[in-house]
């Protein structure tokens, strides 16, 4: 009777067994910005001998979904396409259910994460789950994205304006506006920083963030009282060939015509300067061993949620680029990120080696509370791994604001390392006139200076500037 028992069992079992499994019945999407992705793929695999099929997904209402198809064949499978779309910030928790040939019973897909911040014009591109062109973690879908510039006064449009584009910190396109003022081209959703010229006219910038809806940008220029030298001439839109040759070679141009316009800007004061007339006379781009010495930086970047607004983000972006370029192989650079925790993102690392500094550049995103003080702590310690002894070691703060959480005793860290020989300036972002204070306070505590970045010239030029001010050798 036992061993009658023991094979009825296993023949159960054996025959319970389903012919389609799941790769993953959870998902946890983390901390969701407005504008990440909100999409998973499930992919759901035939292993038996027949065909099945995708029968019904009973979901929530805030969950859409699409299939790749229906028929699954032997040793084949489909996906299946889930996104969330919460109506309110928080922790969600949402349970689908995909109902499928083989079993009676369904199989159920469990989706959690937190939303950080719902779009602020309560209108979201993600309503309707995207197509399979898309995929998690890659660029969404092109759209068609139109740029005006008008006169600020009249506002009538600007023909021949200049416009560049920069997402992720880097110029993306530069293009002239046609006789309605209009550049017409497609593009990807992202935040982006808009920067325009026009002869007689004051330089207007813009950080915004562009979708399929967001698609229309209107950028406003003053007169300018003195009529200045007329700018470079645009790279024109028919040279952006698919060629991947030509394409390289766009970009280097817009890089070029960009940074021609920002040099012929002045650029916000940075106060207590005392330049040495010795490097006042060198070339502004002159970062010759002859002239500077090694150095040793550790930035500890503000990543809270405050950043993200319109164009902070892309300005500490931009600005860590442009020095990047600059670094030597002798040069070490690494970067502490503080929001609610802080954390190293990259330890000290040779200024030769600027493919990995410029991945985790591009890669900043910015979300939580403001642990400022946590962040100038381990941006010390980074600071004294990489130590330089015959070079200058600095931690420079780059945030929009005050130094808001955990920082009652982040003051007796500055005055400690800068006995050390380690230094810190602070570099505000846009940050409003209140906490300037605390900023200047700060960095003439760690023996350092305030260096203001409000506009592209300032993020071209005063943080570079910063770095060649510390390491000339007077």
């Amino acid at each position: 009777m036992k061993l009658f028992l023991f094979f009825f069992i296993a023949f159960i079992g054996f025959n319970g067994v389903s012919q389609i499994q799941f790769e993953s019945t959870k998902h946890d999407f983390g901390d969701l910005e407005p504008y990440d992705d909100h999409f998973v793929d499930i992919v759901v695999k035939n292993v038996g001998s027949k065909k099945e099929y995708l029968l019904s997904v009973k979901k929530p209402y805030d969950v859409v979904y699409i299939v790749n198809g229906q028929f699954i064949d032997p040793d084949s499978s489909i996906i299946v396409r889930l996104q969330v779309n919460p109506k309110a910030k928080g922790r969600f928790n949402y349970e689908v259910q995909i109902f499928t040939s083989d079993k009676n019973e369904a199989t159920l897909v469990k989706l959690t994460g937190n939303i950080t911040e719902l779009p602020q014009d309560n209108l979201s591109a993600f309503t309707s789950c995207p197509d399979f062109s898309s995929r998690p973690g890659g660029k969404a879908n092109n759209f068609d994205l139109t740029v005006v510039t008008v006169d600020k006064e009249t506002r009538k449009p600007l023909d021949h304006s200049e416009v560049t584009m920069i997402q992720n910190g880097q110029p993306i396109w530069a293009n002239e506006t046609d006789k309605n003022g209009k550049i017409k081209k497609e593009s990807t959703l992202g935040l982006s920083y808009f920067y325009a010229t026009h002869d007689g006219y004051l330089p207007a910038e813009l950080g915004a963030y562009v979708n399929f809806q967001r698609n229309y940008v209107i950028l406003e220029l003053e007169k300018d009282p003195i009529i200045e030298t007329p700018l470079p001439k645009p790279i024109e839109p028919e040279i952006a060939q698919k060629d991947s040759v030509i394409e390289i070679v766009v970009v280097e141009q817009v890089e070029q015509n960009l940074e021609n316009q920002l040099n012929n800007e002045t650029t916000t004061e940075v106060e207590n300067s005392s330049i040495p007339l010795e490097l006042a006379q060198l070339d502004k781009n002159n970062f010759n061993e002859e002239y500077f010495k090694p150095i040793n930086v550790v930035f500890v970047l503000d990543v809270s949620a405050s950043m993200k607004q319109v164009d902070k983000i892309e300005l500490m972006k931009f600005s860590l680029f442009q020095l990047t370029q600059m670094l030597r192989p002798q040069d070490k650079m690494g970067i502490v990120t503080y929001a609610t925790e802080a954390m190293v993102l990259l330890p000290p690392t040779s200024g030769s080696d600027k493919e990995k500094i410029n991945k985790e550049v591009e890669e900043l995103k910015a979300s939580g509370l403001t642990a400022g003080g946590a962040g100038i702590k381990l941006g010390y310690k980074q600071c004294l791994k990489g130590y330089l002894d015959d070079g200058v070691n600095q931690i420079i703060v780059i945030t929009d604001g005050a130094f808001n959480r955990s920082s009652d005793d982040y003051k007796k860290f500055i005055k400690k390392y800068k006995r050390k020989g380690i230094q810190m300036s602070v570099v505000g972002i846009k940050n409003k006139p209140m906490d300037e204070n605390d900023m200047k306070e700060a960095a003439e505590l760690g023996g350092g200076r305030y260096i203001p970045i409000f506009k592209l010239a300032d993020a071209q030029n005063n943080l570079k500037e910063e770095i060649r001010f510390v390491t000339f050798r007077k």
